[in-house]
């Protein structure tokens, strides 16, 4: 009755009854209590009539969360419909929330006690903001400012506004308006700028009030990064902030604002303002903070203030520096205050906080980048002298010059440089190739996890080692091993010191001249080796193994130039596979798979004083070494072996090789298969299914790393595992049938299926490494054909092998149109079946759906006949299961479908059947692209969607259709042509959609996309606009809209990477940008 009663708004709202609503929402009482509040809220939320009742909701409830409640409906309405209301509600709105904001703050008491309220009234004023200024309000800051005069805490709460305002158009804008509109706000908060200006100042100077003072530096902080800079230089700002900097209650505040003057960048017309600032600076930190403080050991023991002081120093001295340093270079008083500043930051670089580290080690990076840049440019003057900012038309006399110059600033950063290298060394971050870590308990154990920050972490500190290494290779490689003799003395060592140390030089690999790298390495290793010799205890002994593989594995070069180094690393790595310790046998294996691939031809020659090449000695003692290994580990070894194997050039050689490795594994299948002969049943045994499941992945292994060469050993259990293949399928389907849907999940049936997936695996991993020969596929595809297709068609669902499917997409990958002539066979047994798995749901069969949709566009791509000579019936099961694919929330799969309906798009287009094709299917296509385009949970197909829009607008405009679009029996009207049709139809399609848009908005934007479809950019951002617009995307993150445009910067950055020697590790080079000799 009471719900009822609330819900009728013909009245007033009953306020007493809706706080007892609310109350109940968000009381102690029973769930059915909570429920049937939820739902009158709700309900009372989706009125369109509700936010009448606002005002009078606030003028008569004292609780706090009735007000917010009322406040949200506001918001809503202001957001989504502000404009559509008539203009004397919207000003009563307005002058309403102003009022009652000025009431709220004119008075201390009040101001304090319902600071939570004022907070979200000042929200919602920003918020009509943004409709209302500058067009509909002109005198807002006038009107702001001239309140703020009135009283000190009206003061307070009008910074609180402009703070908001501030960071509402400049921060958040992005993605929430128009790029028009923010234009427009931006100027308008420029030009009314020097108001707000004159209050900031006028408060600093005349205020007492510790919260008014705080709170007008704060909104100083949210403005200094955008306004002319005339205001900060060219008047009194800095030397009042300079001022208030001394003052611990400040403090923070006024390095937050100092550091957002420090990062402004725009030519040198300040440097002198932005010297002294320094210079002042530096004379006031050193009373605060002497140069003597162990920095990181008081920011252990700080307090929050304090430790937030560091931080805030960390963020003033790497803005400053980044964009300024060159300023400080010019006298030797300014080099003093530089070389001061940058010895601070060194020390706040030892800091125990990963935010604090990740501030100062990316301006070590850059300022370790520049000054490698500048040298690594000089056979490139120009380049070199821009680096420098000098000016460009240059003499051999000027370049002989800006060597010196480059020299001399080399120089000048020669100190702090050689400290940076100590800190690199002592901080390294753990990469990725480590798997024994220090658990909490200072147990040594093999890691479980990779941690994400920690391998970005080493990926900048591994880049800023390697540009230093290249300023002083001698520095580097005397700190190193003076720090690695400490280990050995034992007066240093510790697990970490010695991690971080081997992780260094692991990672400068390359850098260094060979020569010298060689020189270096032999030192390292055999301390390494010296260390592991002379230290006792399991824990430590794993440790120094783990960094003896770490750093063997990041130098392949120096490992193919020296045999016997190479063979005694490798015969240490067999002993460690013998290591039970956690992790070091995984390390091993993954270590000894890492070298042989860059290194493998040395293993099949024979080496000067050896009687026969390494790898035959290998496979003689073959037993031996994996003997302690898991299977998983025995996997890497076989396809570490698969590796040399493959660098054999002579035939007989190879095939007696392959004999030899896959010996045990042959015999042992030989064994189960006689077995099998005698009784059928001995194959049902779960231990028996285990050896076979083992076996073929040995098998995959060894075929991953050697392709074509792996036939005749696939040769040798084809046949025979197609067999097995047969018969566990049949023992899954009748125990399916028997034990009904629980069976499926049992863990016999799932280890029968585990031999089903792997035999589908060693298939399609041998025909996708294989060379692209046609006798292959005709050799392996057709004895395939009905144990495998059949079966997967005759199979009940949840025993369907969703490897079948990527199967057949590696195949028709492959083999391309020579497969044209399976695929209705191919079509037949899997897509019907498959699609009623599929599109029953978004969930169920996550692996079938992904691998569907590859197979498909697999077809697409490369049988496209076959696709034409479908029924026009299966056709649109292909375009339905398209659709259905795109729609899907599931990244991949939405990101599949989309390409395939591409190239379907494409190749139709190029068909004799285009006409008939479009003819069906082109509204329904834009209508279900542009329902994925606005309804935000597919934004990071964007990119797609957008190509699959500008092709359809871009046909419909070419004059390739010669028949209308629109169904010419029930639409009478003759339209000129597809493009005034299709225009016609976009129109009334988006203006039904989103009814909160102006027919002219919407004319508008479909006008804009026929004329911007050959450009794609802005085809893009119109589109970009237009979603805006439309008010679907606001406040969410819209980084995916910008995706396509980081990747390309990605790509520049890798090529850059390239032209040092070093920067990418040796085993994440392509193998043909790196020759293995």
């Amino acid at each position: 009755m009471a719900a009822e009663k609330l819900r009728d708004l013909s009245q007033p709202i009953d306020v007493a009854l809706l706080d007892a609503t609310v109350a109940a929402f968000y009381g102690t009482g029973s769930k059915e209590e909570r429920t049937a509040a939820d739902q009158v809220l709700r309900d009372l939320q989706n009125n369109p009539d509700m936010w009448l009742q606002v005002v009078h909701i606030l003028q008569n409830t004292k609780n706090l969360n009735t007000k917010f409640f009322a406040l949200q409906v506001l918001e809503g309405v202001i957001k989504y419909r502000w404009n559509a209301l008539p203009a004397e509600q919207r000003d009563g709105m307005k002058n309403y929330i102003s009022e009652v904001i000025v009431q709220l703050s004119s008075n201390e008491g009040s101001f304090r006690l319902e600071r939570l309220y004022v907070n979200k009234l000042n929200i919602i004023l920003v918020q009509i903001l943004k409709h209302e200024w500058p067009a509909r309000w002109r005198s807002f800051i006038p009107d702001l400012v001239a309140a703020a005069k009135t009283s000190e805490t009206i003061c307070e709460n009008c910074m609180a506004i402009l703070k908001l305002l501030s960071e509402e158009v400049f921060d958040f804008s992005r993605g929430e308006m128009t790029q028009q509109k923010i234009k427009e706000l931006k100027q308008s908060l420029n030009s009314e700028f020097q108001l707000i200006h004159e209050l900031c100042l006028y408060v600093l100077s005349a205020s007492q009030r510790t919260e008014l003072i705080r709170a007008t530096l704060s909104t100083l902080h949210a403005f200094l990064s955008w306004i002319p800079l005339g205001y900060i230089f060219e008047s009194p700002l800095l030397e009042t902030l300079l001022k208030f900097f001394p003052v611990p209650s400040y403090r923070n505040l006024t390095l937050q604002c100092l550091t957002e003057v420090a990062a402004l960048n725009f030519g040198d017309f300040y440097n002198g303002q932005y010297v002294n600032m320094y210079n002042v600076f530096m004379v006031q930190l050193q009373t605060i903070l002497p140069p003597a403080t162990n920095i990181p050991e008081a920011y252990a023991h700080g307090s929050s203030e304090e430790q937030a002081f560091i931080q805030n120093l960390a963020l003033f001295f790497t803005s400053f520096c980044k964009f300024h340093i060159r300023v400080l270079e010019s006298t030797q008083e300014n080099i003093n205050a530089l070389l001061m500043g940058l010895e601070y930051l060194i020390n706040i670089s030892y800091v125990d906080d990963t935010e604090v580290f990740k501030v100062c080690l990316d301006y070590w990076n850059s300022l370790v980048f520049e000054l490698f840049d500048a040298h690594h440019n000089l056979d490139n003057p120009a380049a070199a002298a821009n680096m420098m900012g000098l000016p460009i038309p240059l003499i051999p006399a000027v370049v002989d010059g800006i060597g010196a110059q480059l020299m001399q600033r080399r120089q000048l950063y020669a100190v702090p440089m050689s400290k940076l290298r100590m800190l690199m060394i002592c901080r390294m971050a753990k990469p990725e190739e480590v798997l024994i870590v220090e658990d909490e308990n200072g147990n040594i154990v093999r890691e479980t996890m990779k941690d994400n920050d920690v391998l970005v972490q080493y990926k900048i500190m591994r880049e800023t080692l390697i540009y230093l290494s290249h300023l002083d290779h001698e520095d580097t490689e005397k700190q190193m091993l003076k720090k690695l003799s400490k280990q050995l003395s034992g007066e240093d060592w510790t697990w970490n010191n010695l991690n971080t140390l081997c992780w260094a030089i692991g990672s400068i690999s390359g850098s260094m001249m060979e020569e010298q790298e060689n020189r270096f390495l032999v030192m390292v290793i055999r301390d390494l080796l010296n260390l592991c010799e002379m230290t006792k205890g399991k824990d430590n002994k794993a440790v120094i193994a783990s960094n003896i593989m770490y750093v063997v594995g990041q130098y392949p070069r120096f490992l193919r130039a020296h045999w016997k180094f190479l063979k005694t690393v490798v015969n240490k790595l067999f002993e460690f596979m013998h290591e039970t310790h956690p992790g070091v046998q995984d390390m091993a294996c993954d270590t000894f798979l890492k070298i042989v691939q860059k290194c493998k031809r040395k293993f099949v020659i024979v080496q000067v004083g050896e009687n026969e090449p390494f790898v035959s000695e290998l496979l003689t003692g073959l037993a031996t070494t994996v003997a302690d290994l898991e299977p998983h580990q025995i996997h890497i070894f076989y396809e570490s072996v698969g590796h040399m194997i493959q660098a054999e050039p002579d035939t007989q050689k190879r095939e007696e090789y392959l004999q030899r490795l896959m010996a045990l594994p042959n015999q042992k299948w030989a064994e189960i298969l006689a077995q099998a002969h005698q009784s059928v049943d001995f194959l049902k045994d779960q231990d028996v299914i285990r050896t076979v499941l083992n076996i073929l992945q040995t098998n995959t292994s060894v075929a991953s790393s050697l392709g074509t060469f792996f036939l005749s050993q696939i040769t040798v259990i084809f046949l025979d595992m197609l067999n097995v293949y047969k018969m566990y399928s049949e023992l899954i389907s009748s125990s399916i049938a028997q034990g009904g849907p629980f069976a499926s999940k049992t863990s016999y049936v799932k280890l029968l299926r585990s031999v089903k997936r792997e035999t589908l695996k060693l298939i399609e991993t041998f025909l996708d490494k294989a060379e692209d020969q046609p006798q292959i596929g005709k050799q392996f595809v057709p004895p395939m054909m009905d144990p495998v297709l059949g079966d997967y068609a005759r199979n009940l669902p949840d025993a369907r092998e969703s490897e079948v499917l990527s199967l057949f997409a590696t195949i028709i990958n492959k083999y391309k149109s020579a497969m044209i002539d399976d695929v209705p066979r191919i079509f037949e047994a899997i897509f019907q079946c498959t699609l009623e798995m599929i599109t029953k749901n978004f969930e169920d069969y996550p692996e079938h759906r992904l691998k569907f949709f590859s197979l498909l566009r697999a077809i697409a791509t490369h049988c496209f006949p076959a696709l034409i000579r479908l029924s026009s019936q299966q056709l649109k099961l292909v375009m339905d299961s398209i659709i259905w694919a795109f729609r899907h929330t599931e990244r991949n799969i939405a990101e599949t479908g989309l390409n395939l309906l591409l190239e379907m798009l494409k190749n139709f287009q190029a068909s004799e059947f285009c006409n008939h094709f479009y003819r069906t299917y082109f509204l329904t296509i834009e209508q279900e692209i542009f329902a994925v385009l606005t309804d935000t949970f597919h934004k990071p197909g964007f990119k797609l969607h957008v190509l699959v829009l500008q092709h359809l607008f871009c046909l419909a405009d070419s004059g390739l259709l010669t028949e209308p679009l629109w169904d010419v029996a029930t639409i009478s009207y003759p339209y000129p042509n597809n493009s005034m049709f299709v225009r016609e139809y976009t129109i009334k399609l988006l203006g039904t959609s989103f009814p909160n848009m102006t027919a002219s908005e919407v004319t508008q934007f479909v006008n804009g996309l026929f004329e911007s479809r050959n450009d794609l950019s802005t085809f893009k951002n119109h589109i970009r606009d237009f979603l805006v617009q439309s008010k679907e995307f606001s406040a969410q993150d819209n980084k995916d809209l910008y995706a396509e445009e980081a990747a390309a910067q990605q790509e520049r950055e890798r090529q850059r990477m390239l032209s040092i020697p070093g920067l990418i590790a040796p085993n994440e080079i392509i193998q043909d940008e790196m020759v293995d000799s």
